[in-house]
């Protein structure tokens, strides 16, 4: 691995290009994470509307309002890159802007874990016991945390790791 891959850089591209492509692929991600975050929440909405859930019981609706602010919350944070650049649309403020949107994607994400986590808890709690619903839950909010945090954080320490190694050649 050389040094240009563990930093990310290209030669040929100078801070306001990689600031350019790095815009690009957060907003690139943010169009998958939207589409099927507002999905979900509209799909929320109609919920709290049908006959069967008013019967339900208070755990049910405390989840289901969890879920369904979990949801608007995490939509709110991946469509706020949009209002963030049309208000700083060039101020000359590329840098900040990549580095909050990033940040908002982030817990964009955390937002999304949990809305995602509350749905199919609503859905399970129909057709299993609590107890078997809780526990699949758990599973699958283990399952989000391997692979959306800790592989990469892995992968990221080692690639930190590697990155000194290449940038020390003489230290052995």
């Amino acid at each position: 691995m050389n040094r240009e891959s563990a930093n990310y850089t290209r030669d040929d591209e100078d801070s306001g290009e990689r600031l350019d492509r790095h815009w690009n692929e957060l907003l690139q991600e943010l169009r998958l994470a939207q589409t099927g975050t507002q999905i979900l929440f509209a799909f929320l909405l109609s919920i709290g509307f049908q006959s069967q859930f008013q019967a339900a019981d208070q755990f049910t609706h405390h989840v289901y309002a969890a879920t369904l602010i979990a949801s608007a919350l995490a939509v709110a944070l991946f469509l706020a890159p949009v209002s963030f650049h049309r208000i700083v649309h060039r101020q000359g403020l590329r840098d900040r802007l990549v580095t909050i949107t990033d940040r908002l994607t982030q817990c964009g994400l955390a937002f999304l874990v949990v809305a995602m986590a509350g749905g199919v808890l609503l859905a399970l709690d129909v057709v299993l016991s609590r107890p078997v619903a809780l526990g699949i839950v758990g599973g699958i909010l283990i399952w989000f945390v391997v692979f959306w945090w800790l592989i990469p954080l892995l992968v990221r320490s080692n690639s930190d790791s590697d990155e000194v190694a290449v940038t020390r050649p003489d230290e052995t």
